[in-house]
């Protein structure tokens, strides 16, 4: 144990998790983030593990954190009585002074994330996400304004939030060209007069603007254009898949037999009385695989489009398997829940090593959480 006084703050721990891991990107049913501890307080250690258990909790030094990946109130609750086991876990925690943190699905989507360590130690190169988180909804604003008020209608844009790409902003993209209209009785119009057709030399002006600030940009846009009636298009885009999200898609090192690639996933996992359970033609070439740490058999219909041999994931229950089976060529590989989430501890573990080195003593909890312990024996 460290001397009292060392270790880091645990608010600048949760600050490295969250932007390793946003919290954005859990779930609406999940529970992440942190569950006990000060954040003002500090920490002198960090232990990681996939579940929060009595085990793992004795394994946490005082004044230590634990970082778990699965939340230990998932579920709404009324009571973290002591008398209860999980609140008895959660008073344990805070009378020494240990923090709980989780990080969830947003860990599962995040890049790198679960599935990133899972493919790693199967080997995988991976060059996709299984199931992206869709981009934000975007709109295309496309605005036809006289060439010498352009630059005026641009920043009033870009001032609303429009044109900005990534880590760029007052993006935008013009063309010359002529407009043309007729005033009518009741116009007051900034060129021409009621009556006689007008062209313009004019600018057409796109940008690209979140649709959640709609009405604000068109606002703006009004606001600054010389024209009575602005002429503009609102293009909704479609939805640009993102790097985030469950699931990945990956390559061998070369191609091998299903047989041996599922040995291959019985070597890099831990032992687990569950062992490794697969369906397909034991000789079929295996060269792309898709992974899901955790329960995957909702993302089948994703694996049967994504151009893979074989898929990794773990809990996966008879019926769906064997639809899948009767519809497609792609083999099943499954393996325990804990297994498939394990290797993300190390992933965890140096992201934290980087960010603070010898200032905080991070480790893997040795303890398997797998509750299904017992074997059969023959």
């Amino acid at each position: 144990m460290t001397a009292r006084g060392t270790g880091v703050s645990l608010a600048d721990v949760i600050g490295v998790l969250d932007a390793a891991y946003p919290p954005a990107l859990a779930q609406s049913w999940d529970s992440v983030g942190l569950v006990c501890g000060d954040p003002g307080e500090r920490v002198e250690s960090v232990t990681i593990s996939v579940d929060a258990t009595e085990a793992v909790v004795a394994e946490v030094p005082e004044r230590g954190l634990l970082l778990a990946h699965h939340p230990l109130l998932l579920r709404g609750v009324d009571t973290v009585a002591a008398s209860t086991a999980k609140g008895a876990l959660i008073h344990r925690l805070i009378r020494t002074g240990r923090a709980l943190f989780t990080a969830h699905t947003n860990a599962d989507a995040a890049s790198p994330g679960v599935s990133d360590a899972l493919a790693d130690a199967l080997g995988l190169e991976v060059d996709g996400v299984l199931e992206p988180v869709p981009g934000p909804d975007l709109d295309k604003w496309v605005v036809f304004v006289p060439a010498g008020d352009a630059d005026a209608v641009r920043d009033a844009l870009f001032a609303a939030g429009a044109g900005r790409i990534g880590d760029y902003s007052h993006c935008s993209w013009s063309v010359a060209g002529t407009g043309q209209f007729l005033p009518h009785d009741g116009a007051s119009p900034a060129i021409g007069e009621i009556g006689s057709v007008e062209r313009v030399a004019e600018d057409r002006v796109e940008v690209i603007a979140p649709a959640r600030l709609r009405a604000g940009v068109l606002k703006a846009m009004r606001a600054a254009h010389p024209y009575e009636e602005p002429a503009f298009d609102i293009i909704a885009l479609a939805p640009i898949p993102s790097d985030v999200g469950i699931g990945r898609v990956g390559t061998l090192p070369k191609p091998e037999p299903l047989s041996a690639f599922v040995s291959r996933v019985h070597d890099a996992l831990p032992a687990t009385s569950w062992g490794v359970r697969a369906s397909g033609d034991a000789d079929a070439v295996v060269a792309r695989v898709a992974v899901c740490g955790g329960a995957g058999d909702s993302l089948l219909g994703a694996v049967n489009g994504a151009d893979v041999q074989a898929y990794v994931t773990a809990d996966l229950r008879h019926h769906p398997a064997d639809e899948h089976r009767r519809a497609s060529g792609v083999a099943l590989v499954d393996v325990a829940h804990w297994a498939s989430e394990f290797p993300w501890c190390a992933q965890a573990a140096g992201v934290l090593r980087a960010h603070f080195g010898d200032a905080l003593p991070v480790r893997v909890c040795p303890v398997r959480t797998d509750p299904w312990n017992v074997e059969s024996r023959a």
